[in-house]
């Protein structure tokens, strides 16, 4: 008898928690951005969100200095343009990139184009890969972005927010 009660409430408990663990937000989430830019390119960045939550960037949240990073969280950010464009003014053909960022201990952002664009995080990151690397320019943030964010630009500036730093660089 105390079988049959038991089975029901152990089903119960297990559909509820369940939908409880189902209703959280995940820590970093998904996110996606996509422009047309100038050159008639659509350039198109999917990447996850981490937040920094009172720590600090650089010492015991990446970027770290000198350690290659995928520029969020979870997989590797995806970059794809439909059409070939230059960033900072050197070519990159048509395709989907992994999107890496290499912060020295200057302060110096170098963005990473790697053909391996599926990839969780930069585990399997191999430097023989990339298509292309340039230098980023950096500057203080207009306010604490909380949340990594990627923002672009019709005139093909990308944005990387993230606590007080913004790093900046052209795509045409």
């Amino acid at each position: 008898m105390k079988k049959i009660f038991a089975l029901p409430l152990l089903a119960i408990a297990v559909l509820i928690t369940g939908a409880a663990c189902a209703q959280n937000k995940p820590a970093s989430p998904p996110a996606s951005v996509s422009e047309r830019i100038e050159s008639g390119a659509t350039i198109t960045i999917n990447y996850s969100q981490p937040s920094v939550k009172g720590r600090t960037i650089g010492k015991n949240l990446e970027p770290l200095p000198d350690k290659v990073w995928r520029t969020g969280a979870n997989e590797a950010t995806v970059f794809k343009t439909d059409k070939a464009v230059t960033v900072q003014g050197k070519p990159l053909p048509a395709g989907k990139y992994g999107l890496f960022t290499l912060v020295d201990k200057n302060g110096e952002w170098t963005i990473i184009f790697n053909k391996t664009w599926k990839q969780w995080g930069a585990f399997s990151y191999k430097e023989s890969d990339d298509a292309l690397r340039v230098k980023a320019t950096t500057t203080k943030a207009p306010s604490f972005t909380e949340t990594f964010t990627i923002k672009a630009d019709k005139s093909g500036k990308v944005s990387l927010l993230w606590g007080d730093t913004e790093t900046d660089f052209m795509v045409k």
